[in-house]
């Protein structure tokens, strides 16, 4: 994969985790703030990482803050039209990180604020160092988070939602952590670590059998139980067809390592 970006770059790694794509912001003078080029760059890298064999994509920013949010530069003189255009362009990259196939996963190593919060409570997973803060800080200024506060209730539920929405107080890492807006904080120095564990753990098995988990898991969560249910006996029962899951099964039967054939 070969693209020429401004204000992001794309590595492509291999270790224990298999081939990975780290997609890391790095527009450090403006805080990784999340301009409309900006947003297309990372809405394309996140395409094009989705379309090849890669396992796992690691989100990650430069310079002193995770993400700022959205630039204001882009919004204080812009109409009605222009900002609902870059609102949606906002939405289309949080509802990729979630469609793509490869497990995301944010490395959160300072403050991520606002449509940076949005992006951190998007992704599939995400670890923060001890010294990251998170907050949505339009409750306390002009132009409330609406859109920011969409993925991040539905991963903290009601109240702590409406704390965060209300007060646009930051909060730190392990209080993130216990909220479950993060999976984990850990210190500065392990952040990198951390986060290629868990992607590890997170990568294990058929990655054709994990985009597929991945994607159902995703649309039965907003789903009525009773409909969550009926959705997720009819994948299921359609995935034990699967080559994956026939391997998988079999090599458990005959007690020897599976050989993934996707």
């Amino acid at each position: 994969m070969t693209h020429q970006y401004e204000h992001i770059l794309v590595d492509i790694a291999g270790d224990s985790a298999g081939n990975y794509a780290t997609i890391t912001m790095n527009r450090p003078a403006r805080r990784n703030s999340l301009s409309a080029d900006h947003l297309r760059e990372l809405l394309h890298a996140f395409r094009a990482v989705g379309q090849t064999d890669a396992t796992g994509i690691i989100l990650a920013g430069n310079g002193p803050v995770f993400s700022a949010g959205h630039d204001f530069g882009d919004v204080a003189a812009a109409d009605f039209d222009a900002v609902r255009r870059l609102l949606q362009l906002c939405t289309e990259l949080m509802q990729t990180i979630q469609s793509v196939p490869q497990v995301v996963i944010a490395r959160v190593h300072a403050l991520a604020t606002a449509a940076g919060c949005q992006l951190v409570a998007s992704c599939d997973l995400a670890v923060a160092a001890d010294s990251a803060g998170f907050a949505a800080p339009g409750g306390k200024g002009g132009w409330f988070c609406h859109t920011p506060m969409v993925p991040i209730a539905r991963n903290v539920g009601r109240k702590r939602a409406m704390e965060i929405a209300l007060t646009g107080d930051v909060i730190d890492a392990r209080t993130a952590a216990e909220w479950g807006l993060v999976n984990s904080a850990v210190p500065d120095e392990e952040l990198e670590k951390a986060t290629l564990s868990l992607l590890e753990r997170a990568t294990r098995g058929s990655r054709a059998s994990k985009a597929l988990g991945k994607q159902a898991l995703y649309a039965q969560l907003d789903r009525p139980e009773r409909d969550a249910y009926t959705y997720a006996i009819e994948v299921m029962a359609a995935a034990s067809q699967t080559p994956s899951a026939r391997e998988g099964m079999n090599a458990f039967l005959q007690k020897r390592h599976a050989e993934w054939p996707d």
